[in-house]
């Protein structure tokens, strides 16, 4: 049974691609996949804040990239749009607090990199019209505006391109996300950061060292900007070993997430893959650095959005105060993007 305080506290999740499983549909079915497959373990899991994250494969890349980026934001709409009494697309602080009070879920888009855009960084200013409020500008290899985390070896910063898109990303108010950036990226975006930053999905390199994890120092980093790091699920990048990829392990990230950046600082950001793999006919991530580990891997129960309570309990079963969970599992996210989207 799911706890009190998970019912009665705002649970943010800041990373589902569930877009991709959706859009992988005929667009007359969207709204109705989303409201049969996707809704009711929102709902069961108490999710009341969900960032949706526009991802490009790679088979869509270089010359599709724009229009199933487009296509994917226009998935958000419709799905929205065909499901009112439940979920609400939200472009500001006003409109998700708006939709928290009515009880539907306020939905928050993403772009994960900048593929459809590359360097041109006007192009930021039309996806912003068209609702999206958050970005990160690299994957795991390189782009025109930096190298993601799995390019960590060239010591590159961002390209003046990434420098553009930064500032006009502080000019529009939408929230960088620093989530797969590389190591020298992430320096540089900290040097040059005058708004809060967000990490969408990430955990902690001191518990498992893979290039996907941010280090003590980039943790600090991040939460001296006012900024949020919130922890990634999938289980390879909580361990190394299948049989220490348990919940244990991932309270032990959010914990020492929580001791480093102090626990204003850190919020949920599960990346469901294998509840989105399961959706598809064939995978998304092929190619990339999971060091050989199947990227359907997955923590037991924690495959979806439907076992979040599990993460509540484990928090309060370890002792944390429960004003403390009730921050960690969405009022710290909430009240972030409350800051950056007013």
């Amino acid at each position: 049974m799911t706890s009190p305080l998970h019912q009665r506290a705002v649970v943010a999740d800041t990373h589902n691609d569930l877009l991709m499983a959706v859009t992988a549909r005929p667009p007359g079915r969207w709204a109705a996949f989303f409201r049969e497959r996707w809704l009711p373990q929102l709902v069961e899991g108490g999710v009341n804040l969900q960032i949706l994250p526009v991802f490009i494969e790679d088979d869509h890349r270089p010359e599709g990239a724009l229009r199933q980026t487009l296509r994917m934001i226009e998935c958000a709409h419709v799905l929205a749009e065909g499901n009112p009494e439940h979920v609400r697309l939200c472009r500001d602080a006003a409109e998700i607090d708006r939709a928290l009070d009515d009880g539907r879920i306020a939905l928050v888009l993403a772009l994960e990199s900048m593929p459809g855009l590359d360097a041109d960084v006007e192009l930021i200013s039309t996806v912003h019209r068209l609702g999206v409020r958050v970005a990160s500008i690299a994957h795991f290899g390189r782009t025109p505006l930096a190298d993601g985390s799995g390019e960590d070896a060239t010591g590159s910063g961002l390209t003046s391109h990434g420098v553009a898109a930064l500032r006009e990303m502080e000019r529009l108010g939408m929230v960088f996300d620093v989530s797969h950036l590389g190591a020298s990226g992430v320096a540089h975006v900290l040097e040059l950061a005058t708004r809060p930053l967000l990490a969408t999905h990430s955990s902690a390199r001191a518990l498992r060292d893979h290039h996907r994890n941010l280090t003590d120092d980039q943790l600090r980093g991040v939460a001296a900007t006012g900024g949020v790091i919130c922890v990634n699920f999938f289980a390879p990048f909580l361990a190394e070993r299948t049989e220490d990829m348990t919940l244990d392990r991932l309270l032990d990230h959010i914990e020492h997430i929580a001791g480093v950046a102090g626990v204003d600082h850190v919020g949920l950001g599960p990346d469901f893959i294998h509840e989105v793999m399961s959706d598809l006919t064939r995978p998304c991530c092929e190619g990339l650095d999971h060091r050989g580990v199947d990227p359907k891997s997955a923590i037991p129960g924690l495959a979806g959005p439907s076992g979040l309570p599990m993460v509540t309990e484990g928090l309060l079963a370890r002792g944390l105060p429960e004003k403390d969970v009730m921050k960690i599992i969405g009022g710290n996210v909430h009240r972030f993007l409350g800051e950056l989207l007013a």
